[in-house]
């Protein structure tokens, strides 16, 4: 057992003495932060286009107006709108509403503003003449204060208004696409008029949002469905992603361990001072440890982040991995999943001695880690779907896909089968790896779906 610790301690600082490992271990938190704030920031970042409409002609007269109006019940429609959904989720989380509506004043804001047609613009007469003059409030040429972003000449034909929309940087298509909104409904209002029908009463309709309450009754409280009721799915399926991501980490770092140490003739050394199995043991045991670490940071980050942002939320969460056990469903599953995969990788680590060799089966073992994140989706909307209840029962899957299922309380016999079976399965798989295992680290055999079975069956290679 000592032997064990000491191999499973050399694995774990091996790694975690590495600023490599620190700085990828911070890259999920961070990159997932910066996805979901990213977005925003561009967004209130992004400048805001001065924009000059001009009318051509009398059969035009109005189109300019109709526009303006477009974007002011637009940025009034998205700020109600972003207002009701921030106090919701204020709401939800425990937060002041206030600390909300601040938080959405930038991003919110419209992305044109219309500005006044410079006079030498406005007086210039059709033509290549008009034309230069747009070209130089749309360049350098102007001062930066005095510069336009966009101009654009407002048309009506028999057809309907049009625009030509002149733009300083040619792949800006924001003015573009909302013009053609605007020309849109100002035409759609002038047909409805035509037909006698007041468009303000359709635009009423449009923007009617009936309020609709959810019911159910296994609701928390027999009734309507409230965030406590949808948070049980939601882990879930976090906690499904959070094992795909730990045995990817942990497998990728037992296969380079070993099929490092191979081609360096540690493991021969290791073999004369302990068993196969010794080794293999403590390196499952090791890199276990360095995931835990990695399970340890991700969760206390998480947890820092959802305490100071939504404290009610963050107790929600905590009362539902607490309810029916569920924490130990997790932390089971998570211990069976991790080590059916770990051992698998260490096994195929022992016959490669480069990168190359390990695709030979790398490639299907992906395949099959692939299935469950396909699947598990469907878990949140129909956790008793005959497929995913089958697929259940599939040990290499079952650790994912029964993760995403246990809060939604799947029946006691499929929990305590589907576990049964992934244990044996992954204690098999700790025999039949140990067996490949030793026989790799031994032998200078090229990795080969042969060579892996006959090692694991014993015979000679």
């Amino acid at each position: 057992m000592n032997r064990v610790l000491l191999i499973a301690r050399r694995e774990y600082l091996a790694y975690a003495r590495t600023v490599g490992f620190w700085l990828s271990l911070l890259a999920l938190p961070l990159f997932a932060v910066l996805g979901g704030g990213l977005p925003l920031l561009i967004r209130g970042a992004d400048t805001v286009r001065a924009v000059a409409l001009i009318e051509e002609g009398p059969a035009a007269s109005g189109l300019a107006e109709a526009v303006r109006k477009t974007l002011a019940d637009d940025t009034e429609r998205r700020n109600t709108r972003a207002r009701e959904a921030a106090e919701k989720a204020a709401a939800s989380a425990g937060a002041p509403p206030e600390a909300a509506r601040g938080a959405l004043a930038t991003i919110t804001q419209p992305r044109l503003r219309f500005v006044d047609v410079p006079a030498d613009l406005a007086t210039a007469a059709p033509g290549p003449a008009r034309d230069a003059v747009v070209r130089r409030y749309l360049t350098d040429e102007t001062p930066k204060a005095d510069r336009l972003d966009a101009v654009v000449f407002l048309t009506r034909s028999g057809d309907g208004p049009g625009a030509r929309v002149w733009a300083a940087r040619a792949s800006d298509d924001t003015v573009e696409d909302f013009v053609r909104d605007a020309l849109k409904d100002a035409n759609r209002k002038a047909v409805l008029e035509a037909a006698g029908i007041d468009a303000a009463v359709v635009d009423r309709t449009d923007d009617f949002r009936p309020e609709i309450g959810v019911f159910s009754p296994r609701s928390a409280g027999a009734g309507e469905v409230s965030l406590r009721d949808r948070l049980p799915g939601v882990i879930g399926l976090a906690m499904c992603f959070i094992l795909w991501s730990l045995i990817i980490t942990g497998a990728s770092i037992l296969l380079n361990s070993v099929m490092e140490e191979k081609s360096n003739k540690i493991l021969e050394v290791l073999l004369s001072s302990a068993s196969a199995t010794e080794i293999l043991t403590g390196k499952v045991l090791g890199v276990a440890m360095l995931t835990l670490t990695v399970l340890v940071v991700w969760g206390g980050i998480g947890a820092f982040g959802l305490v100071s942002a939504a404290p009610g939320v963050a107790a929600e969460v905590g009362s539902v991995l607490m309810t029916n056990g569920l924490l130990f469903y997790f932390a089971a599953y998570i211990v069976g999943g991790y080590l059916m995969y770990a051992v698998l990788f260490a096994a195929i680590g022992a016959f490669c001695e480069t990168p190359r060799d390990a695709q030979t089966l790398m490639g299907p073992i992906m395949m099959v880690l692939v299935i469950p994140i396909l699947v598990v989706q469907m878990s949140l909307v129909n956790p008793d779907a005959p497929a995913i209840r089958f697929l259940s029962w599939v040990p290499f899957f079952t650790p994912f896909l029964m993760s995403a299922r246990a809060p939604s309380e799947p029946p006691l016999i499929e929990v305590i089968g589907t576990m049964a079976g992934m244990f044996a399965v992954a204690l098999l798989m700790v025999w039949l790896a140990g067996r490949a295992f030793r026989a790799g680290a031994l032998s200078d055999v090229k990795l080969s779906w042969k060579s892996f079975a006959t090692a694991i069956g014993g015979g000679e290679r």
